[in-house]
């Protein structure tokens, strides 16, 4: 063994042997308190030369690197490097084995394929060229339902990319990762469907299984998995990394400023301190969005088609600075809510965004407008121009201001959920991205009660969800035609009669 080798496995060694992976929460928390960012605790270096990718491995994640068990779980932190690591674990696999086959399952479709990019940079980094790249998808066009890509180096290693679900990890006999498996629609039937792959060492020799994931309540996959007791016969090689473990390890990452700005204790344990809370459930599954799609929905609309119809909804996410506003337009034909339009505005200032929401809230019959945070001061210069719709206090414009409480929440999701499930009621494009960011949204439960939470990605916080369920709302809060509802400036008198003949009952 050469100086280099045995250098690498004494730090392997002592990686393993940290004490901070014994120490509970509140020592973690008072050692993190006094650190140094961007510092290791213990002082501990990375063995390998600089020139060596796996030079960036900071300690956590060389621990697990080198952890060659067959079954591993890693409880792990948000943005503390699971993917990364596991790709390079995959990538290095792919490099010393040719021929190795791999299989990477993710919750959607944008993070199966973000996890095959992290590969392709550990591939090119160790050497690998890619000899092809190719992905097949449920339809003809590249907004379709991805059924899986697959990546196969020169050497003829093959790392293939699926959204995690039964249909599409059904068959194959392969390695396997499951990133954040906690959050697949269906983890258990998942877990059913690609168990199997595992068993034959025949093709390609004895199969491995890595798990990477953030906790997602009690009960659910990850937390069978991480508390069965131990015993001499137990497979599993289990590693836990919250953020403290991560900052003392070298990550440059400022605890206090994340968990003040996140203002939300119980997200901060489950989503950064891995602890099991109560558990949530996507909202909209791919299925269930795959049924509405049609490629006669429209992202882009003419609003001079309107011409003054009573049949145009709107709903309207309003964003700042952190995330978008969308606006999303539905129009009312026949029994079907079609799509004509979801404008996105990222970063426009606040009387930019008036002005051009100002036409197609003009030419809509009724808008929802999402009336919290910065969305007040936009709110109230709205209502001024285009009447306020609050039949309680007997005013019958056209905007309903929505604020958005938990209790908001659960009336406008379930009936965005039962929209979709209703046959032929709804039609929206046939867009990744769309399909995506309705995708993300979740029901939470937290002691007993339910609620709705979206991540926080690079293309938003599940705006274009949020437009939706308000356009939705417009319309099933819209009169019948002939029904005409006088303006709020207009109240007196003729409110007055009409709520006498039973129109506003």
């Amino acid at each position: 063994m050469s100086s280099c080798a045995r250098r690498s496995k004494a730090r392997a060694r002592a990686a393993r042997e940290n004490p901070l992976w014994n120490a509970d929460l509140e020592k973690l928390e008072k050692l993190v308190d006094a650190h140094e960012i961007a510092t290791s605790h213990r002082g501990w270096k990375n063995p390998y030369p600089k020139d060596d990718p796996r030079s960036l491995l900071l300690e956590y994640q060389f621990r697990n690197f080198h952890d060659s068990a067959r079954f591993k779980a890693s409880l792990q932190s948000r943005q503390t490097g699971k993917d990364f690591t596991h790709q390079g674990e995959i990538a290095a696999d792919c490099h010393a084995r040719p021929g190795a086959d791999w299989m990477i399952a993710a919750p959607s479709e944008r993070q199966a394929l973000d996890s095959l990019e992290q590969g392709k940079m550990w591939a090119e980094a160790f050497g690998l060229l890619v000899d092809d790249f190719r992905d097949e998808r449920e339809g003809s066009t590249t907004n379709t339902l991805l059924k899986s890509a697959e990546i196969k180096y020169s050497n003829g290693s093959r790392v293939r990319g699926v959204p995690g679900r039964p249909s599409t990890t059904r068959g194959r006999s392969v390695n396997v990762l499951l990133t954040e498996f906690d959050f697949f629609e269906d983890p258990q039937a998942t877990w059913r469907a690609i168990f199997p792959s595992l068993t034959n060492p025949l093709r390609g020799g004895e199969k491995k299984l890595r798990i990477a994931t953030t906790p997602n309540g009690k009960g659910g996959a990850m937390w069978k998995i991480w508390n069965k007791p131990n015993t001499p016969n137990r497979p599993w090689s289990r590693h836990l990394v919250t953020i403290y473990h991560a900052v003392l390890m070298g990550l440059p990452v400022d605890v206090k400023q994340i968990r003040e700005a996140m203002d939300d204790p119980d997200g901060f344990d489950q989503e950064y301190l891995c602890q099991f809370l109560d558990g949530s459930n996507v909202l909209l599954p791919y299925d269930v969005i795959q049924f509405a799609e049609s490629f006669e929905a429209t992202e882009a609309w003419d609003f001079t088609q309107a011409g003054g119809a009573d049949n145009i909804f709107c709903g309207i996410d309003f964003g700042r600075s952190n995330d978008p506003t969308v606006c999303w337009t539905l129009q009312r034909v026949g029994d079907i809510l079609w799509t004509r339009e979801v404008l996105v505005l990222e970063n426009w200032s606040t009387p930019a965004q008036e002005e051009i929401l100002r036409g197609r809230i003009k030419a809509s019959s009724r808008v929802c407008f999402d009336y919290t945070g910065p969305g007040i001061g936009l709110g109230d210069y709205i209502v001024r121009e285009h009447g306020r719709w609050s039949p309680d206090g007997h005013e019958f414009g056209k905007v309903e201001l929505c604020t958005f409480t938990p209790g908001f929440k659960r009336e406008i999701f379930p009936k965005l959920r039962r929209q979709f499930e209703t046959p032929t009621k709804l039609r929206i494009p046939v867009s990744t991205t769309i399909r995506e960011d309705l995708h993300a949204m979740q029901q939470v439960i937290t002691n007993g009660e339910y609620s709705y939470w979206s991540p926080r990605t690079r293309l938003g916080h599940s705006d274009r969800c949020t437009a939706l369920a308000l356009a939705v709302r417009a319309a099933g809060r819209s009169q019948p035609p002939g029904r005409i509802m006088p303006f709020s400036s207009r109240r007196g008198r003729a409110h007055e009669a009409f709520r006498d003949v039973g129109v506003f009952a």
